[in-house]
């Protein structure tokens, strides 16, 4: 079976909108944040550093799919709650994570962009509910997806008449234990060549190693991403989730120095 809603057309590339963040129409957007929402303050502080240097979308998760059901599992509405407020307070667009569509209509009003997790990207009875809201969905690669199974999965989400899908390459699993995953920058050319939609990458889970964000955040841009999900927080080693990923103020303004540094290097090679 070929694709029929993401399929790309020609030269035709979808511009999806979050709130007043935009995908795909030839930046490179930022999604900044923590892993996982601790509490008010701390989101505040975080939201407030982030738009000082002009990041359009704000992160974190109120509902946390872990691998240990022992593990942090998110404040739930109560984050929602923090995050609407960190929204209104810097004017930052909201993304954060969906895992059951029961859960569909209580986060609506709290956020900008749903996100599907890697461990959901095959969930298909949520990426049906999900293709059935008017809001944009940020779709993650599954843990071991193939290319296919990806853009299928987005599919799934445009069928049910929501095209406005960003891919996001996370990375992959694989053998090796000095990263945490591998993530492939050659899916995001090859996805832009197969899909209209816009691609972005995840250095942070693709990685799972601090001092390798910036590196994977160049090469994403230089291989043609639309953006970079970066996870950040005010102090990564007290952090409930993914403090090994995360970065702290001074390594995240380090790395949009970098970042809007090179980005006008790559304008012209970044149309695929």
């Amino acid at each position: 079976m070929e694709l029929q809603y993401i399929k790309k057309d020609g030269n035709e590339r979808k511009v999806v909108k979050a709130g007043s963040a935009i995908f795909g129409d030839g930046g490179f957007l930022v999604i900044a944040g923590p892993c996982a929402i601790e509490g008010r303050e701390m989101l505040i502080d975080t939201a407030k550093h982030l738009k000082l240097r002009n990041v359009s979308v704000l992160r974190g998760g109120a509902f946390k799919p872990r691998t240990s059901p022992y593990s942090f599992q998110g404040l739930e509405i109560e984050g929602l709650k923090y995050m609407k407020e960190a929204s209104e307070l810097t004017g930052m667009s909201v993304v954060t994570e969906i895992m059951d569509p029961r859960d569909m209509d209580s986060i609506y009003p709290y956020t900008d962009m749903f996100q599907i997790g890697s461990r959901n990207m095959q969930n298909f009875p949520l990426l049906r509910e999900v293709g059935r809201y008017d809001k944009p969905v940020l779709l993650k690669r599954g843990l071991a997806a193939t290319i296919e199974d990806f853009l299928f999965a987005a599919e799934y989400i445009a069928v049910e008449g929501n095209d406005d899908i960003v891919l996001c390459e996370r990375g992959i699993r694989n053998f090796d234990n000095y990263t945490r995953n591998t993530l492939d920058i050659s899916a995001v050319p090859l996805l832009k060549q197969l899909s209209k939609l816009p691609v972005i990458i995840d250095p942070s889970h693709g990685t799972g190693v601090r001092n390798l964000i910036l590196p994977m955040t160049l090469a994403g841009l230089a291989a043609g991403a639309d953006g970079v999900m970066i996870e950040v927080h005010p102090c990564p080693q007290k952090a409930l989730s993914d403090g090994e990923q995360s970065l702290d103020f001074d390594d995240f303004d380090k790395l949009i120095d970098k970042l809007n540094r090179v980005e006008s290097c790559f304008k012209d090679m970044r149309e695929y």
